[in-house]
């Protein structure tokens, strides 16, 4: 027995992935005009990438099984900007060409967001999705079809768990980012991630974002539980501050 669970441990591996379009756009609470955007990478976003990635149809529901039971890991390395977009919409009336309306949509991004995402899963799954990546067979985005991948996005895979990885892999916010903070040797991250994940989180929220199905005819999420916490990662561009005084504080003190 003891065997067989070292040799699921050994199996289990991880892929990497680094999200940093110019926008991104996770909603998972959208509805009619307006579509709202969460400050994080959605479980839908990723898994429908994955699927993109391997040629899933939408109608093809039963091919999600298998990557339902990928866990995934997100760290936020560079917080983004919320910005607001509209589109003008057509309503054509029902069955015919004929315009009944224009209407505007609003429509809400992140701008300047690096996320690093870790799916983790069983061996064989997780190379069969990263060749996959490496040639997607449909066209891949970050939420939304209007923001296409990085070309880096694609980091590769690892052994071990998603949240190993997560909490070893170096801070990859943009230099100029970084630079801001050379004043902090260490910086604290944000971390979201499944409750098998980090089972031990004390920051537990319910979120709508486990994909059932992609199907055109109704698109189905379920509830699934998110644990948030934090780390602190070193930073490459800390400058320790130059102090240099001969000004003695507790001087006046010895003298009385």
């Amino acid at each position: 027995m003891n065997s067989i669970w070292k040799k699921q441990v050994i199996d289990l591996k991880t892929i990497l992935m680094k999200f940093q379009g110019p926008l991104q756009s996770y909603g998972t609470d959208s509805h009619f005009e307006t579509r709202h955007t969460d400050d994080h990478p959605s479980k839908g976003a990723v898994v429908g990438l994955v699927a993109a990635a391997m040629g899933i149809q939408r109608e093809e529901t039963d091919k999600l099984h298998e990557l339902q039971n990928l866990k995934m890991a997100v760290r936020v390395d560079q917080v983004g900007q919320t910005r607001k977009d509209y589109q003008i919409a057509a309503k054509y009336k029902k069955g015919t060409f004929t315009l009944e309306r224009n209407y505007v949509t609003n429509r809400y991004y992140l701008e300047d967001a690096v996320f690093l995402v870790a799916l983790e899963g069983e061996d064989n799954l997780v190379e069969n999705i990263c060749q996959a990546l490496k040639v997607p067979y449909f066209p891949l985005f970050l939420g939304r079809r209007s923001c296409p991948v990085n070309y880096d996005f694609l980091l590769g895979t690892c052994d071990g768990t998603a949240i190993e990885q997560i909490r070893k892999q170096p801070w990859m916010a943009a230099d100029w980012y970084q630079k801001r903070r050379s004043t902090q040797a260490k910086v604290r991250l944000d971390i979201y991630g499944d409750e098998t994940c980090l089972p031990e989180g004390r920051q537990k929220a319910l979120r709508r974002d486990q994909p059932v199905s992609f199907s055109q005819r109704g698109r189905q999420h379920a509830l699934r539980f998110e644990v948030h916490e934090s780390m602190l990662i070193d930073n490459p561009y800390y400058v320790k501050p130059d102090v240099q005084t001969e000004h003695d504080a507790f001087a006046a003190l010895a003298e009385g």
